[in-house]
């Protein structure tokens, strides 16, 4: 049973930090798709990290472009909304941990690879974007959204459902 593995309190701490990642995700998404004159290009751009010409390729062809912006706004706004609903938490945590690591490639905080000085929450190796993959993860491999969220009601469905059929298959009795 989920409720044996952690605590309360841990699973209070789980589903807190999944809501708060999930509100960052739905306040960026959000604002981006209310500013009719937001684009990636000019973070695409910026691109300094081991992928910089693919970013920047991204950048200077239109259609691709468009379709960039496009998953970007909705990537982060539906990430946001079903994290904090807790629903599919499992595959939303891991699409969420992609996008922030394409983030992450595009200027990684390597000092004195690309530039001498720190960006805002760099810290050699590690940024505030590799922090939120990590917890991301930990978001992934914890089931919070089956201890308070919508994953709860459709587990409880499809795992009761399951169990059931399974019961009659193999003839066993509860």
């Amino acid at each position: 049973m989920l409720e044996e593995r952690y605590t309360h309190l841990q699973m209070i701490g789980l589903v807190v930090m999944r809501v708060l990642i999930g509100w960052h995700f739905l306040y960026e998404g959000v604002a981006k798709l209310l500013d009719p004159n937001w684009s990636a290009a000019g973070y695409l751009n910026a691109a300094k990290g081991p992928m910089a010409d693919t970013f920047k390729w991204m950048a200077s062809t239109p259609d691709i472009l468009e379709w960039v912006n496009f998953l970007n706004i909705w990537g982060l706004t539906l990430v946001g909304l079903f994290l904090i609903l807790g629903l599919l938490t499992r595959y939303v945590a891991i699409a969420g941990a992609f996008m922030v690591l394409l983030y992450y490639l595009a200027n990684p905080p390597f000092i004195g690879y690309f530039s001498s000085v720190p960006t805002e929450g760099s810290y050699l190796l590690v940024n505030k974007n590799l922090v939120e993959i990590a917890a991301l993860f930990v978001i992934a491999v914890t089931h919070s959204g089956r201890y308070a969220g919508l994953d709860r009601i459709f587990y409880r469905l499809f795992h009761r459902k399951g169990a059931v059929e399974e019961r009659e298959f193999t003839g066993a009795t509860v």
